[in-house]
């Protein structure tokens, strides 16, 4: 079956566009022209990957996403859109879009974005069906893989789908340091190409939210080599 790709933007030249080029990859278009008529269809469809602008009448995208996550709607969400601030970067994965690419933008990146994004989804999937693998524990770390629920000791956190990847990863493989290129490989894909600080950026995300009970640091940095998850009792 082909995926399924909701492109929510106000823009009608930006939308022709994404519609013809998707369409021509071999994916299923369906558009919105607002944030609320994107929120609606993402619910009735659930579509395999959402394109969202950011600037948008009714709802803007931030709004958008944030109500995807609290409704657990988790396939990716791509957001698109002119601002270019680390602070509206930031602001954006936080609120749980899984990736994020400035316009003006090239199709071909656009679309090498979208089959990362996919795949990265797909295997996320296939690894949570595991009968053996449904909790993982470090430490005082639990991770559901059903629910897809982090808690640090009784404490609750709520992570982005990228932040809970990233833990999940280093939860799958405590105290093995895990480089930039395996973590950017595993995360987000052999061809991805946007901002090159975002594994950076994500780490420090996870690590605030890890940390903002007063616990101590559990993923560590290795200089030179990359990160580790390694506790004081390791």
């Amino acid at each position: 079956m082909r995926e399924k790709i909701l492109v929510v933007d106000d823009d009608e030249k930006i939308t022709s566009m994404l519609r013809r080029g998707l369409a021509f990859e071999g994916y299923r278009v369906l558009s919105a022209r607002n944030g609320q008529e994107g929120l609606a269809l993402a619910g009735q469809e659930h579509p395999d990957l959402i394109i969202l602008d950011i600037m948008m009448p009714v709802l803007d995208g931030w709004e958008v996403c944030r109500r995807l996550r609290e409704a657990d709607l988790r396939m990716p969400v791509l957001m698109l859109t002119a601002k270019d601030e680390v602070s509206d970067r930031v602001r954006g994965l936080d609120t749980g879009a899984d990736d994020y690419l400035v316009k003006p933008f090239a199709l071909e990146e656009l679309l090498a974005r979208v089959r990362a994004l996919l795949r990265r989804h797909k295997d996320a999937g296939t690894d949570s069906a595991e009968p053996s693998k449904h909790r993982l524990h470090y430490e005082d770390l639990t991770l559901d893989l059903d629910s897809r629920e982090a808690f640090r000791g009784e404490r609750a956190m709520e992570l982005t789908a990228k932040e809970f990847d990233l833990l999940h990863l280093f939860m799958s493989n405590p105290r093995r340091v895990l480089s930039r290129d395996v973590l950017m490989d595993k995360i987000w894909g052999i061809d991805y190409s946007g901002e090159s600080n975002v594994l950076e950026v994500y780490v420090a995300m996870l690590r605030q939210k890890l940390e903002e009970g007063g616990e101590p640091r559990i993923i560590q940095t290795v200089r030179g080599a990359g990160y580790v998850l390694k506790g004081e009792r390791a």
